[in-house]
């Protein structure tokens, strides 16, 4: 998987196996048990793989995997690149807050310019608003490039585990 310069904030991905989901469930335990670089946790189909507290930093990412078969269908494998959830939250709050005082800032620029009141406050507010939110945007393009020699880290170890489990790819 190649990660691209598009406005993807969290890469996703799909692949398909012969084998059975659980097969594939008991690979990443298996690796979870003898890995010293990595810490994977499991969640009934759910597989969170992360780097250990002392190798991360906050733009460290996390990669989610959930594996799953529906009837004759091969087992599918669906995976999520993306920022602690604790890092993701923080960045979806901060962009509501931003875009809700736009909204009520771009309301107020309209009130005075209707009732003929001084809008040099509003518009300022308007525009330090707008830096801020391409300052939020810029900010998550270089977390997201800190942690792309770690996404390609997690990549790795993803392919490594699914080759040491024999697990055939369709």
């Amino acid at each position: 998987m190649e990660l691209s310069n598009d406005v993807v904030l969290r890469p996703r991905f799909s692949l398909e196996f012969l084998d059975a989901p659980e097969k594939l469930l008991e690979a990443f335990e298996k690796e979870g048990e003898l890995s010293n670089d990595f810490i994977i946790n499991r969640s009934d189909d759910h597989v969170f793989i992360t780097f250990p507290k002392a190798k991360q930093h906050f733009w460290s990412p996390q990669l989610h995997l959930e594996i799953y078969k529906i009837e004759d269908q091969p087992t599918v494998l669906k995976g999520l690149y993306g920022p602690s959830p604790t890092v993701w939250t923080l960045f979806m709050f901060l962009h509501f807050v931003v875009g809700t005082l736009f909204i009520g800032a771009s309301i107020w620029v309209y009130v005075n310019i209707t009732l003929g009141e001084p809008f040099i406050f509003p518009v300022v507010g308007l525009i330090a608003l707008f830096i801020l939110w391409f300052a939020l945007y810029f900010g998550g393009r270089i977390g997201k490039q800190t942690g792309k020699k770690e996404m390609l880290l997690l990549q790795s170890f993803l392919y490594t585990t699914l080759n040491k489990g024999h697990s055939e790819l369709l």
